[in-house]
């Protein structure tokens, strides 16, 4: 009868992590089920209000591993980063500028996208903000190249543009 009784125990242990892998490996997050949800959970994350800062292990995980960012660091020059080079250089911002004390806002403005299979497109305008500290907030593109992969998109690159008079927004991006 004790036989019997472990015997039990095992076999519902077993189907106990049987459905737990089942839920674990099948499961597409609702952030990461369209590029444009991704893209909108991504400025969601790096948004934040005073006294905070980002969750910068979640946010890795809505990237490819080998991603890269492409930033425009000025009129004439731009920097490529690898993701931690990204996160790296975020922080600074973050630290440099003491942004953890006012928060920091990137808004979507206007999005357009491409999905050709599992690959994905998508151009966004957006301002950045520094509550209390920016007078207005600042427009920027991003040129965002996904992929999707065990049914969850993730971000493989990021390519960073500021509009300007000899830069005008893309045509898809205007009002």
């Amino acid at each position: 009868m004790k036989s019997l009784l472990k015997a039990h125990i095992f076999y519902l242990i077993i189907f106990v992590l049987f459905l737990g892998s089942i839920n674990v490996f099948s499961q597409t997050d609702s952030h990461t089920k369209d590029p444009e949800s991704l893209i909108k959970h991504l400025y969601d994350q790096v948004t934040f209000p005073a006294g905070e800062t980002p969750d910068w292990n979640y946010v890795r995980t809505l990237f490819i591993k080998e991603s890269t960012v492409v930033m425009r660091m000025s009129k004439n020059e731009t920097t490529t980063l690898s993701l931690d080079g990204w996160i790296l250089d975020f922080v600074n911002f973050i630290n440099n500028q003491n942004v953890k004390t006012t928060g920091f806002e990137e808004k979507i403005i206007k999005m357009g996208s491409m999905v050709f299979g599992d690959i994905a497109h998508v151009l966004v305008l957006y301002t950045s903000y520094i509550p209390g500290v920016s007078k207005t907030p600042r427009e920027g593109v991003d040129s965002f190249h996904l992929i999707r992969k065990e049914g969850n998109w993730k971000i493989v690159s990021i390519l960073n543009e500021i509009p300007g008079p000899d830069r005008p927004k893309p045509t898809i991006l205007q009002d």
